[in-house]
């Protein structure tokens, strides 16, 4: 053992507090330095600003992409609360939502949506740029603050009347932190925001690149038709420009429903297509779970079961005959599943498959009963698609 181990004690332990520690150690809290955690700073901003929505406090978000290198985030809810003006109740104020982690964090539970993957709140995008500013319109009065890396400049002040409520924040990454990866991927961010929208009926999010030479308009993402109309977007993206994917059936198969015993709902769309491997999209409170879980083989179970017993009763299918396996269901199969729990469970840290064996029977059963009733209800449509799927590999 090394001389300076044996002398180790308790004056070699650096204790790091509030915007100093996000600063010194940033992976800890953004995952990276690099594009990810960039990304990982507009989530930690619009995530507030999508639960207000998801709660009914607002009706949009618009997410710009500034010529600078900023990033400004705006939504039309209450505002704030500004402590300067004696706010009290309804959350955090401004002040402590900015220097503060974990301030007002992202509730858990199948009514929000945990935009970002550490949840530590809007302090640590204020600690890792080197500027924000807030703008905060809240009972007839207007609030602005600017901070730089961390650090406030001036208390809130009231700078005029608003025009209307809510609230903006606008901040620009750190240089020093984030080196040359200060400019955020449209790509990505839309992405994002698109698979909020499909997932969240009520969502409304707007994201605008200004950076781009000449007017920009904002491209809104906003979902009536949900899951289904993800089914039908992830079936384009399927096929190429010239090769369009053919749909075996008319209709996207979709419902929601509500199961009390896994304290949650479940929503699932799904269409098959002339060709293709299966694709299943899982998400649990709006999380995307790449890895799978019990939502995703519920899904299978509950399909499984209902095509063969359609099979069966239709006679297409004889006693003797084995049930149709997984591969044959599944091809050309496109599938969106969204389970919304109040208390999911995940395998691992990074969330990226669920359990809980509760949820595997509840979308089972879901997934069976409303399947089989829509092929009930779609006679031709059921006969010419479980046919082609007894068919299968003999058929072509």
């Amino acid at each position: 053992m090394s001389e300076e181990a044996v002398r180790y004690d308790g004056s070699h332990i650096q204790v790091l507090e509030g915007w100093e520690a996000i600063r010194k150690r940033p992976g800890m809290y953004v995952g990276s330095t690099g594009e990810r955690g960039l990304h990982e700073l507009v989530y930690e901003v619009a995530g507030r600003a999508v639960n207000d929505v998801l709660a009914g406090r607002a009706d949009s978000v618009e997410v710009a992409l500034m010529p600078d290198g900023g990033v400004r985030v705006t939504d039309d809810g209450p505002g704030i609360p500004v402590e300067a003006a004696g706010d009290v109740g309804g959350g955090p104020g401004l002040e402590a939502l900015l220097t503060r982690p974990h301030a007002g964090a992202e509730p858990g539970g199948r009514h929000s949506v945990p935009m970002s993957r550490f949840g530590t709140g809007l302090c640590v995008t204020n600690a890792l740029s080197s500027r924000l500013t807030a703008e905060v319109r809240r009972a007839g009065v207007r609030w602005v603050q600017e901070y730089v890396r961390g650090v406030a400049l001036t208390p809130p002040t009231v700078a005029g009347p608003p025009t209307g409520t809510g609230t903006t924040i606008a901040f620009w990454p750190d240089v020093d932190i984030f080196g040359t990866a200060t400019q955020c991927s449209y790509a990505v961010l839309a992405e994002h925001f698109r698979e909020l929208a499909f997932l969240n009926r009520c969502m409304d999010i707007s994201l605008i690149d200004e950076r781009t030479p000449g007017p920009s308009r904002p491209v809104r993402f906003h979902s009536p038709g949900g899951a289904r109309d993800f089914v039908v977007f992830l079936d384009e993206k399927r096929g190429a420009p010239a090769t369009p994917v053919t749909p075996a059936h008319s209709d996207v198969i979709g419902f929601e429903w509500e199961d009390v015993r896994m304290a949650g709902t479940v929503e699932v769309a799904l269409r098959w297509c002339g060709s293709g491997e299966e694709r299943v999209e899982g998400f649990a409170n709006s999380w995307p779970t790449p890895d799978g879980g019990t939502h995703a083989e519920g899904f299978r179970d509950g399909v499984a079961a209902a095509v063969n017993a359609y099979a069966r009763q239709r006679r297409l299918l004889t006693s003797a005959d084995p049930d149709l396996g997984a591969d044959r269901i599944g091809k050309g199969l496109t599938a969106v599943v969204s389970v919304k729990l109040d208390r999911p469970e995940f395998y691992g840290a990074t969330n990226g498959r669920l359990g809980g064996a509760v949820v595997r029977a509840c979308v089972a059963e879901a997934v069976r009963d409303r399947l089989s009733a829509w092929l009930e209800q779609t006679p031709e449509q059921a006969a010419a698609l479980i046919g082609r799927i007894v068919r299968g590999p003999r058929g072509g």
